[in-house]
């Protein structure tokens, strides 16, 4: 069975996705709010954040809004929400499962 797109996200993919829950930005600045939110703990380069970057357009979860020279701004769309969304809850559910006691069967 083929595997869904993007089916769970890497850690630098969620938290790409989390800098647009707000506002829209372009590379640097999502690149900056990834540092500062994990404090350096997930760093990427220019390489890793714009294959992201195009690879969202591409899934439908991320708009062009403005383009300034070589300044490009994006914007989280509906899909892209809802993607983000879903993977807390994954996220969650992981969690839960790693703290529940229950033993195996």
């Amino acid at each position: 069975m083929a595997k869904k797109s993007l089916e769970s996200l890497t850690e630098t993919m969620f938290y790409i996705l989390m800098a647009f829950r707000r506002q829209a930005l372009c590379g640097t600045e999502v690149a900056r709010f990834v540092s500062q939110k994990t404090r350096g703990r997930v760093s990427m380069g220019p390489g890793t954040l714009y294959t992201i970057l195009a690879k969202f357009q591409e899934e439908g979860f991320l708009e062009e809004v403005a383009v300034e020279g070589r300044k490009r701004t994006y914007r989280l769309t509906e899909a892209g929400d809802k993607r983000y969304q879903e993977e807390v809850a994954r996220l969650r559910t992981c969690v839960a499962d790693a703290e529940s006691e229950e033993e195996w069967p």
